[in-house]
């Protein structure tokens, strides 16, 4: 067992649709370090909600799929509102982010007084997309590194940590894939001190399974091109 206090300055924003799988593990692992998380049950046709509930879960329900923007802005609505976190951290719920990185970039960002942590799957080795992947979402950054004036390795990485002065600046219209873009947008519009950390986006058999690993890459790129 760790001797490491747990993370009690952040909360996990998770947006959460069909995923009843898989959510309870993923909650339960995240849950061993960082206690405080929020689902956003984004309209699931399946029992997600209430597997998040019971590995000890907030949920915030949506009567209806909005998309994943409109989940992470109604997650991060509740704890700049509900609570005094002063970390939000965005985090996905298919089990493909890394709970000990998300920690690392919180504590990178305590440390190097940082308002945004964005990981990163391209500043190491670790992650293995695949050649068609690795060729969309490289040129996701490029529109989004043109678009925005910063200058990013992974823009649409859901793994962020986004210190409170920081996340209540953000006004999300994009609900579906191009929120990505739009967060790095408002947030570099801020001012706000910000880094990129390297880590491990692992592409699961369940992942692969939902047709994740290319699918969302694509309509990443339809989005930015058709909004």
């Amino acid at each position: 067992m760790s001797t490491v206090p747990p993370v009690t300055d952040a909360w996990l924003v998770v947006p959460l649709y069909n995923e009843a799988a898989v959510i309870g593990d993923v909650v339960t692992r995240a849950r061993e370090r960082f206690p405080n998380v929020v689902c956003v049950d984004d309209g699931s046709a399946d029992a997600s909600a209430a597997a998040a509930e019971r590995a000890g879960a907030v949920v915030v329900r949506h009567p209806f799929n909005l998309g994943q923007g409109a989940a992470l802005q109604t997650g991060m609505r509740y704890v700049l509102e509900q609570t005094d976190a002063e970390y939000i951290v965005t985090f996905d719920a298919d089990g493909q982010h890394q709970v000990e990185d998300a920690e690392a970039m919180v504590q990178l960002a305590r440390r190097d007084d940082l308002a945004i942590v964005f990981g990163s799957r391209f500043l190491d080795a670790r992650t293995r997309p695949g050649l068609a992947k690795r060729l969309v979402l490289r040129t996701a950054v490029w529109v989004t590194n043109q678009s925005t004036g910063l200058r990013l390795t992974d823009a649409h990485n859901g793994l962020r940590v986004i210190r409170r002065d920081a996340a209540s600046k953000l006004d999300l219209r994009q609900n579906r894939m191009a929120h990505a873009t739009e967060i790095v947008l408002n947030l570099g519009r801020t001012g706000l001190p910000w880094a990129e950390y390297p880590v491990h986006v692992l592409y699961t058999d369940y992942s692969k399974g939902k047709g994740q690993s290319l699918l969302n890459s694509v309509n990443i790129l339809v989005d930015l091109v058709f909004n």
